[in-house]
């Protein structure tokens, strides 16, 4: 067996292995893995406590056993309210990315050998001691020679190769799932592990972090109550990030923030225009607030660090969000169902009559409530829900935004707990609802739409003479997908499969009477009335047994 192979084939034991010791011995059956480790295995060697643990607590704990990619994994799922029910959400909500750090001489090889010279010539100081250990890098207090306080990210040697051997798994058995599991297929779970991956691997390149805070930066630079960290270039690399150090009061220290005389309804007022201003003006979020993210500094800046994790709600989708709220705010189910689907992909047929009742129960709801009591994480929870309910799937920027504002207003009402973002929002609505109908927005449009028309004009001879020689050749084929004819074939193949079991038994039984009949040997008639009775025994044997395979297929 190859190297590589076997390498998989352990890795595939070991995470079977966890799956079955914390018993989710489904999922194990799902994913195919079955033939790595024998089933008796059960939950041996799982934490044990008086009361027994839950099922999504189980999933929680063999993630966080599995390693970096898993543990990014459930947390990425925490976020899917369009895939996940609550109960999971909260727990994988718990996973924390914190792993035992490397040792100091490992990391500063790994500086040393990504930009070119000892450490004792790249800073003045290197706190051998990490600030912070996390499952795909850790972060080191420094100086530079100037003086320059910075902190420098180092990713963990080896997490490269376990991580792309794990998303490379990950996908295998995402493809298994999804012939195995009916709802695997639904909620196109390869698809999830393919935007899983995506993001996964730009978290694991901080030349890519370090470009987001650049344009960070650049997104804030009028707004001095704002500090994005300095991105130290020359001390930069795929491996190695190097910022300027960010040092003030974490958000969530309330006895510290209160000590210092800051006025937390201010600072939650601020943070939530923060955000409002990354996903309604500049279209670019940091997609991963919490509180350990952000500081207040000794002058009442607010500081923001991490930004391996963003997203990005581009023009097509500002416009099927204004869409969506136009259609709220006229109370209008139809154009609601219209802008919701637009949103959202439909992997499956969609009943538009029971969308739009769900729909308009959830804007009566809503409705007339004043935003002062409105709450935002219910209100995007219950939306969720309706997508959840209906199995559209939403893209990953969505869902990520609805994950930015749920924890922006967490965020918010710690620091002060009457303070409600929703109060923020019909400025930056009505501001988006403008842009939407500039006169000179639209003017630009109906320009790509006449030089998109243009292009259409010129090229539709050409495809017309294709499709005509298509059809003179005879090489024209149409391809259709019998959506919701799933059941009626069924009954088809059901049918099929009883009229073939008949036509068969009634061959041998029509055989067996033609051998007898024809072969008549001398002194046989005595034994033709046994012969016949053993003949209709097999003929019955076979037919049960014909039964019993087409019965545990399904088929019959």
């Amino acid at each position: 067996m190859p190297p590589a192979v076997a390498t998989r084939a352990r890795r595939a034991r070991q995470i079977a292995e966890v799956l079955l010791r914390h018993g989710l011995g489904y999922l194990v059956s799902i994913f195919g893995l079955e033939r790595f480790v024998p089933l008796h295995r059960g939950l041996l060697g799982h934490p044990r406590r008086p009361e027994p643990y839950a099922a999504p607590e189980h999933l929680r704990m063999a993630l966080e056993e599995l390693g970096a990619a898993w543990i990014k994994l459930g947390q990425f799922l925490a976020t899917r309210a369009d895939l996940l029910p609550p109960s999971y959400q909260r727990e994988l909500a718990r996973l924390q990315d914190a792993a035992a750090p490397v040792p100091g001489a490992q990391i500063q090889a790994v500086i040393e050998a990504e930009l070119g010279r000892p450490v004792s010539e790249l800073f003045a100081r290197f706190e051998p001691e990490p600030l912070a250990a996390a499952s795909i890098g850790q972060a080191h207090a420094a100086t530079l020679p100037d003086g320059t306080e910075v902190v420098v990210k180092v990713r963990r040697p080896g997490v490269v190769e376990q991580v792309e051997q794990d998303l490379e798994l990950l996908l295998t058995l995402a493809h298994t799932a999804s012939r195995h599991w009916e709802l695997a297929e639904t909620y196109d779970i390869v698809g999830i592990v393919q935007e899983f991956a995506l993001t996964l691997r730009a978290e694991l390149d901080y030349l890519r972090e370090g470009r987001n805070a650049e344009r960070f930066a650049h997104n804030f630079a009028g707004n001095p109550a704002v500090h994005i960290p300095r991105v130290f270039w020359e001390y930069t690399t795929s491996r190695v990030l190097t910022l300027e150090r960010i040092r003030g009061i974490k958000i969530d220290n309330l006895t510290a923030l209160d000590a210092a005389g800051f006025d937390r309804t201010e600072l939650a007022e601020r943070v939530a225009r923060i955000l409002m201003q990354m996903v309604f003006e500049d279209g670019f979020f940091h997609a991963d607030p919490h509180p350990g993210n952000f500081f207040v500094e000794p002058d009442g800046t607010i500081g923001l660090i991490d930004f391996g994790m963003v997203g990005i709600v581009d023009a097509p989708t500002q416009d099927r969000l204004a869409q969506l709220l136009l259609a709220l705010a006229q109370q209008d189910p139809d154009r609601l169902v219209d802008a919701f689907l637009e949103l959202g992909v439909a992997r499956r047929y969609v009943d538009r009559l029971a969308l739009r009742e769900d729909l308009r129960h959830f804007v009566l709801s809503y409705y007339d409530r004043p935003l002062r009591e409105l709450r935002l994480e219910p209100l995007l929870k219950e939306a969720l829900a309706i997508v959840r309910r209906h199995h559209l799937h939403l893209p990953t920027n969505l869902v990520l935004l609805a994950k930015t504002v749920m924890m922006a207003e967490g965020l918010a009402a710690r620091l002060a707990p009457d303070f409600q973002v929703a109060t923020l929002l019909p400025g930056y609505v009505r501001r988006l609802l403008l842009h939407r109908y500039l006169p000179l927005r639209w003017i630009r449009r109906l320009s790509w739409t006449g030089l998109e028309a243009a292009e259409f004009g010129l090229e539709l001879p050409r495809q017309l003479r294709r499709l005509l020689h298509a059809l003179e050749q005879g090489s024209l084929q149409l391809g259709m997908r019998p959506e919701g004819f799933e059941p009626l074939i069924a009954r088809l193949e059901r049918l099929t499969n009883r009229l073939v079991l008949g036509m068969i038994t009634a061959a041998f039984i029509v055989g067996l009477a033609v051998l007898m009949t024809a072969f008549r040997l001398p002194g046989i008639e005595p034994l033709i009335g046994p012969l016949f009775g053993l003949g209709f025994l097999l003929t019955a044997l076979l037919a049960a047994y014909l039964i019993w395979v087409i019965l545990r297929s399904g088929q019959i």
